[in-house]
């Protein structure tokens, strides 16, 4: 029989991998306990497998505790969990892309092995993630024990398991920030220089798309370095005070923008050359 797995937070992370584990066979769905009894029932009803329960007191021992709560809730929950049933020799796990497996030190304490796995995706439509899971990349942390069993568990639902460094897991979180938050800013200096320039924003959208998506297309082709184009690629830091000085007059804030990715650039320029 599949290992018996706890269920602690059943956001939209929880419900997914829940769901998935259950129908791939990975791990026995024993409770689900979220912070009322419907939304309990209703993530159970989603995983298609466990029973909800009311509170810590409820829960019975079991294999593996998935936390899947938010960032501030963990360490309290682990800590009710770790009163709650006994842990020696079970494997307690969170989701945080933040946070490293060192937040689950009351369950370390308390005996069991320790461990991260954070889903690197959007989870904003549980229902299409459970479909389309497949590939997904999972930045794995934690006791080596934990990850012999959590590994080949995330591979059965179709994760692709990378190993990370836990003690910059902060950074490791922040690559994704980079890679989606601040790209999303750094296009919207973009859009709205163009339309400095008088062009509607519409068709500012569509002129920058091609450039966005080829350089970003050249990104993961070629890399980084050999992405890289315009004038601080020429070395032609004349235009770059221009711009820099132009951009500031017409918006403090965006010419502050452009003046902190000029070194970095003029780095990535170097390594360019140097190839």
């Amino acid at each position: 029989m599949a290992p018996a797995l706890n269920l602690i937070g059943a956001g939209h992370v929880g419900r997914v991998l829940g769901r998935l584990f259950a129908r791939h066979g990975c791990f026995d769905i024993q409770q689900v306990l979220t912070r009322s009894a419907p939304s309990a029932q209703e993530a159970v009803a989603f995983v298609g497998a466990g029973d909800a329960v009311d509170g810590y007191a409820q829960l019975l021992p079991a294999a593996v505790h998935l936390l899947a709560v938010g960032d501030d809730q963990i360490a309290p929950a682990c800590e009710a969990l770790a009163q709650a049933v006994p842990l020696r020799g079970s494997i307690v796990f969170h989701c945080s892309g933040a946070l490293a497996s060192d937040r689950l030190q009351a369950a370390r304490d308390a005996g069991a092995l320790v461990a991260s796995v954070h889903p690197i995706r959007s989870f904003a439509d549980p229902a299409a993630v459970a479909a389309q899971f497949t590939g997904t990349f999972c930045g794995v942390e934690g006791d080596a024990a934990a990850l012999a069993v959590l590994t080949p568990a995330l591979q059965a639902i179709g994760a692709q398991p990378v190993p990370i460094d836990a003690s910059a897991k902060t950074v490791y979180h922040a690559a994704a920030v980079f890679a989606s938050n601040y790209l999303v800013t750094v296009l919207d200096a973009a859009l709205r220089a163009y339309q400095a320039a008088g062009i509607p924003e519409e068709v500012a959208r569509r002129m920058a798309q091609p450039l966005a998506a080829e350089s970003m297309a050249n990104v993961f082709r070629l890399g980084a370095a050999a992405a890289l184009s315009g004038p601080v690629a020429r070395g032609d830091f004349a235009t770059v005070a221009r711009q820099q000085q132009a951009v500031g007059e017409w918006d403090a804030a965006t010419g502050a923008l452009y003046q902190a990715l000029v070194p970095p650039t003029a780095e990535l320029a170097r390594r360019k050359a140097g190839k």
